[in-house]
């Protein structure tokens, strides 16, 4: 089986060969800008190692995992207007270089022409990989409006975290793995594990990435740390410290959490003294490492062969061992 070094470097081969029209330029000048931002393409490469896991033949995956990837930068280019993002990969994003009504239009350019692409996998099993893909289109958006809905709610519980990031984050992780398994027609069971592998090392990938934004290494992490604090982000970490916290550490972190003037390094380091005596990132390493045994789990149970499914478990470790 190829490495996922391999597939990466298929799918930014074959998004060079996307043609897309040239009028009106506004429509798709900007859709060729955000796919040449680039990325890691960790999703598209997921549907060809799938389909090759199931022993399918990985170039009739092909259009279904630029589809993937195409729609992915869709709600990026969407989520950034939402953000009010200024920059994305270090690069200007598409409502700041152009502007909102121009970003929304080729966004949703974006989304019809992934639509077009998952089309074009092989007839016999075009109508599951697009019912599946629309579905978990649609929990992507879910996800997302739990994300906005979340940052104007005072009380959310953990539980209702968990879910959205299942939603907006692991739900197309999972949905790029059972794509490659429709495509190579795999049993329905082996469909259904391959998909709770992505959707639990989607949840577990989240968390790790919380735990990095407070506590990750500047230098590896390629950006200071404590974004997530310093714009009161509900993620697991302060979700847990608020649970857990006494009645004065309580008070202390609603007035941090409400504060309209602060010094982003003195409101960082005073959560972070109590998320340290809450223990709170231990309890985040430890409901990460639930997720990730859970999808390890899920790829153990899969009927394929063993040399094949070794890439797979190589990828999820590499992902919880990151340090950006």
């Amino acid at each position: 089986m190829h490495p996922l070094p391999f597939f990466q470097q298929q799918i930014e081969e074959e998004i060079q060969k996307l043609s897309f029209g040239k009028e009106p330029a506004d429509l798709y000048d900007p859709v060729r800008y955000m796919l040449k931002l680039g990325g890691k393409r960790i999703r598209p490469a997921l549907v060809l190692m799938s389909c090759e896991l199931f022993d399918g033949n990985y170039p009739d995956a092909l259009p279904a995992a630029l589809g993937i990837e195409v729609f992915h930068n869709f709600t990026l280019l969407h989520d950034d207007i939402m953000d009010k993002a200024p920059l994305r990969r270090s690069q200007q994003t598409v409502h700041t270089k152009w502007n909102n009504d121009v970003a929304i239009l080729s966004g949703d350019a974006m989304f019809v022409v992934s639509c077009q692409l998952m089309m074009q996998v092989n007839p016999k099993v075009s109508t599951q990989v697009m019912n599946h893909f629309l579905e978990s289109a649609l929990l992507v958006c879910e996800g997302q409006q739990w994300d906005m809905t979340f940052q104007h709610t005072v009380d959310v519980s953990i539980a209702q975290y968990l879910q959205m990031i299942e939603l907006k984050t692991a739900a197309l992780l999972a949905c790029s793995l059972k794509t490659g398994a429709l495509i190579a027609n795999t049993s329905q069971e082996n469909a259904s594990l391959i998909y709770e592998f992505g959707r639990n090392l989607g949840i577990a990938f989240q968390l790790h990435d919380d735990i990095l934004d407070v506590y990750g290494d500047e230098e590896k992490f390629g950006k200071q740390t404590g974004g997530d604090i310093m714009a009161n982000k509900k993620t697991y970490l302060l979700l847990s410290a608020m649970e857990l916290a006494s009645t004065a550490q309580s008070a202390e972190l609603n007035r941090w959490l409400t504060l309209t003037s602060f010094e982003g390094k003195e409101k960082v380091a005073a959560v972070k003294n109590i998320f340290q005596s809450l223990g709170v990132k231990e309890k985040t390493e430890e409901k990460m490492e639930s997720y990730y045994e859970k999808a390890i789990a899920a790829l153990h149970s899969l009927q394929a062969d063993e040399s094949k499914k070794e890439q797979l478990f190589q990828f999820a470790s590499a992902l919880m061992l990151r340090q950006h």
